[in-house]
């Protein structure tokens, strides 16, 4: 990881301010002095202290989580992540990893980067080697121009294993992320051990005769500027979770100001709207239709889905259910469309005892 090009420090009494740069990326980190002290020297790790809430982060959120190696004192926590970029299927692809064992990849859902997954990446990292990196398209991996269909996420998630040298993996997903960890299942079955999918996107069944017309539409307008503001992307963050008062407030504004950076980018708006434009075309029936393919996919899955999910239907979480009966759902009391962040605890639970069951005696 190239080390950042700017790093300054401010003091306020007690209090430090942080302010790193790295190419066109930019964060402060404020928190008291002993804490950052702490992270920079790699005695505490810095993803832990923004967990705990002992620090607060504006700007790049994936930029703050590399605080202590990102500025090439070469000092971390042994559980802090690791950033790191590799070409993966022809895309430039930036990631994040920490911990040992067996291989655990989580895959973020639309609009999103891997730092949605930063809970689970924590938890989960005490004894497993996991990956998180930011879809192509997203966050701070290449955003070539194309369809952002599942058959391509799937074939570079495949070629991202290839590279990594990775032979089988846990795939763990939310929303899209979730979609493509299916679509890796049916199209490599042979690469994943454990699928848990986290508000799986839903296939689209209504208003079906708008697809005509929604094939004409290209997301290549999307280039032209698009005003995003910060309080629009707050508002749209907090309607994703069914009670965002649960959520510290330094963690949405976090999430806004990452939103907003990356949306900032014409390629990641062009993404965006290909890869919403692909979710509403993809076919649910037929030979080649969803639900027919789904019912190929073998791996033991676990399906956790929130009761109140502004963007799942439970209808969809009962079709699966359906369509795949060795696959096991679990429904969470007051929980909307981001478990991992919403109840983080009981979903970390749940994903630690699906990938790692214990032994009948």
């Amino acid at each position: 990881m190239a080390s950042a090009s700017a790093l300054a420090i401010e003091v306020h009494g007690h209090s430090w301010i942080l302010r790193a740069r790295q190419g066109r990326s930019s964060a402060e980190v404020t928190g008291d002095a002993d804490t950052l002290a702490a992270i920079l020297d790699g005695r505490r790790p810095g993803l832990k202290a923004f967990l705990d809430g002992h620090i607060h982060v504006r700007g790049s959120l994936a930029l703050a989580v590399q605080l202590e190696t990102a500025f090439g004192n070469g000092h971390r926590h042994r559980r802090s992540p690791r950033a790191d970029r590799i070409r993966a299927g022809g895309v430039d692809t930036f990631y994040l990893e920490a911990g040992t064992g067996t291989p655990i990849l989580l895959l973020h859902g639309l609009g999103g980067t891997n730092v949605s997954f930063l809970p689970t990446l924590w938890d989960l990292s005490t004894d497993h080697h996991v990956i998180a990196p930011d879809l192509p398209g997203h966050g701070d991996s290449g955003k070539p121009i194309r369809r952002y269909d599942a058959a391509f996420y799937g074939d570079w998630v495949v070629a991202l294993l290839n590279t990594l040298g990775l032979d089988r993996v846990h795939l763990v997903g939310n929303s899209l992320g979730a979609r493509v960890a299916l679509e890796v299942a049916m199209k490599a079955p042979e690469r994943v051990d454990r699928l848990v999918l986290l508000a799986a996107a839903p296939i689209v069944h209504r208003l079906r005769q708008l697809v005509p017309l929604v094939r004409l539409l290209r997301p290549e307008l999307a280039a032209i500027p698009i005003p995003m503001l910060r309080a629009e992307a707050l508002f749209a963050l907090r309607g994703l979770f069914a009670k965002p008062s649960r959520m510290p407030d330094e963690w949405l504004e976090a999430a806004a100001d990452e939103f907003v950076r990356v949306f900032r980018d014409p390629g990641a708006r062009v993404a965006f709207f290909s890869s919403l434009r692909e979710i509403y075309l993809e076919e649910p029936h037929g030979d080649l239709g969803y639900w027919n393919r789904l019912q190929s996919v073998s791996a033991p899955a676990l399906f956790v889905w929130g009761d109140h999910d502004p963007l799942v239907p439970p209808a969809h979480g009962r079709a699966i259910a359906a369509a795949l009966p060795h696959s096991r759902s679990v429904v969470l009391k007051d929980c909307g469309h981001v478990p991992q962040y919403e109840l983080p605890e009981a979903t970390n639970r749940l994903i630690r005892d699906f990938l790692d069951p214990k032994p009948l005696h």
